[in-house]
Order: C-alpha cells, then structure tokens, then sequence
C-alpha cells in the first residue's frame, strides 16, 4: 500500500505543477500586471504613477519568470512566478489584490469553518436520504411506488437548483416565515441561518443521486450471490441491506469523493444566495472584484483538495471490498 500511496502522490504532484502552471499562465497572459492594477484601482483615469504603485505594493513590479537584476537564485525567487505560484505550495498565499481581501491564508482558515457547518451536514445527510430513497425504490421494484418514485427524480433532477432556492426562499422565509431569508451569526444560532439551506440543497441533489444509486442496485440483484442468498431463504431487506448495498460501495464512494472538495471550499450557489460568508462567497465576491491572488489560490487548492480525495477513495475501495488490490490499480 505504501508503494501505491507514494505513486499516486507523485502523479498527483505532477498534476498540479500542471495545473499551477496552466493557471498562472492563462491568467497572466489575458492580464498583464498593469491590467489588474487598472482593474482594481478603478476609475478612467488612471495615473502611471497610481498603477506603479499598486504594483509595487503588492510585487507585481518584479518581472515574470526571470529577474535579470539579481544574481544567483534571486534572479528566479525575486520573481511573480515565485511568489505568486511557486510559494502556493508551501501554503503561503500571500495577499489579496484588492485594498479590503487582506490575507489570503487567514480569510480561509477562517472562513473555511463556516463553509463546513454547512457542507458537512449536507455531504452526510445527502448520501444517507439518496441511498436510503434508492433502496426504498428497488424494495418496491415494479410497483407504483418505485413508478412515481422513479417519476419524482426525474422531476426533481430536471429542476434547477435556483428554481429550489428562489421558491424556498419565498415559501419557507417570506410566507411561512420558518427561517431568515439569509445571513449567518456565531455559535448555535447559526443553526436557524444553515437549516433552510441544507434542506434546499439536499432537495436539488436527491433526485439524481437516488436515481443513480437506484440504477447500481438494480444491476446488482442480476448478480450470483443476490441468488445464492434468496435461495438461503433471506429476506428481501436483508438481501438489499447487507449484500446489495455493500457490493454496490464502489461506485457510491466514487461519487461521493467527486463531493468532497465541495465540502471543504463551500458552496458558490448557496453560499451567495443565503449571505453566507463562506470560502464560496468569498470566491464570488473575489471574481466580482477581479481579485485574480484569490481566485488563483482557491483553484490550487481545489485541485488538491481533489487529488486528496480521489487516494482517499481508491485506499478506501480495500476497505468495503477485500478482492480490490491497490498494486492492480496502478
């Protein structure tokens, strides 16, 4: 295993010194420096001497790739290459480009655990009520309930996500008067703030997810051991609970691992909607104020959340199935 973990940290090292890269060139190559100073000091009339400045206070006057002033390594390091890409992977984000970001590091470490009170409960109760729905569907298999069942998730998963929002927000906040519309506090209160996202967010994902889930166990019950086992005389519950739904983990972990970078840098939809000040508000509102440090961080560090969480599932494949062996998926 240890061999597998150390090969797949180096593909996965190799794949964000690609993506750095990409990253840092297409966004210097469609905004040169003097384009974002432009940018974010605003205004049609902007002096030389305002757009050096800016630059100079954030170390965007230092040349790309190279510093011919310097000698030895400092003609490399003394570089926007170097502090604005390189330094990425030793986690030194440095600042915002904008007068208000401040530091890119702290914004996230504090913002992060807003983002989680959020996506946590959403990742577990998501992948419990789809799981759950789809097992209900194929225990009822050919009857009108798996019928409409099947109907709803069709429903459900042809509706936007915004359409979910706008009318939650409407019904449940402005009619009903159930929930605040938007915004987020501190502590235990914020409980009342996060419910009616959650409940939104669970809505828009149930119908695809439980309708794929369902598509796994069905193709399951066409297996052997689903024969062997109600030939033994089990119940159809204990067939679907402890063989189906166990032999069908791979594929369920795989989905689930494509979510887990959701979790950590929030959720752009929901979080801007419902006011809440998230890593996914805090990347709207960086786009918004073309603040390009921030978004740049923020992609590096999706595409390490996802090499995480793509080992994390391969190693857990051995977990929920024995016969898996990590050395044949290499």
């Amino acid at each position: 295993m240890l061999s597998f973990v150390l090969r797949r940290l180096g593909y996965g090292l190799l794949i964000l010194i690609g993506v750095n890269l990409l990253t840092f060139f297409l966004f210097f190559t469609v905004n040169t420096p003097d384009d974002m100073a432009r940018l974010n000091i605003g205004g049609k009339r902007v002096t030389p001497d305002q757009i050096e400045k800016w630059k100079h206070e954030r170390g965007y006057d230092k040349p790309l790739y190279r510093n011919d002033a310097q000698s030895g390594a400092a003609q490399f390091t003394e570089t926007i290459f170097w502090e604005r890409s390189v330094s990425l992977f030793t986690l030194n984000f440095g600042r915002g480009d904008s007068d208000s970001s401040g530091d890119i590091g702290s914004q996230i470490a504090l913002r992060m655990g807003v983002s989680l009170q959020l996506a946590l409960p959403i990742f577990g109760l998501q992948l419990l009520a789809s799981t759950v729905f789809a097992l209900v569907l194929v225990f009822f298999r050919g009857t009108r309930i798996d019928a409409w069942g099947v109907v709803l998730c069709v429903v459900m998963l042809s509706i936007s996500s915004l359409f979910y929002i706008l009318v939650g927000q409407v019904l449940m906040a402005r009619v009903l008067k159930w929930a605040p519309i938007s915004g987020y506090v501190e502590g235990w209160s914020a409980l009342r703030f996060l419910l009616l996202p959650i409940a939104l967010s669970l809505l828009a994902r149930l119908g695809g997810e439980a309708r794929f889930y369902r598509a796994l166990f069905i193709e399951e019950l066409g297996r052997d051991y689903v024969r062997t086992a109600r030939a033994k005389g089990l119940p159809e519950s204990i067939v679907l609970g402890r063989h189906v739904l166990r032999n069908a983990l791979i594929p369920i972990l795989t989905n689930a691992g494509a979510y887990i970078p959701a979790v950590f840098l929030g959720s752009l939809v929901f979080e801007g909607f419902f006011g809440i000040p998230g890593l996914g508000s805090y990347v709207i509102d960086a786009i918004g104020a073309q603040d390009f440090a921030i978004v740049r961080t923020m992609v590096f560090l999706g595409a390490v959340l996802t090499i995480a969480s793509y080992l994390l599932v391969d190693i857990a494949y051995t977990w929920v199935d024995p016969r898996v062996r990590l050395g044949a998926m290499s």
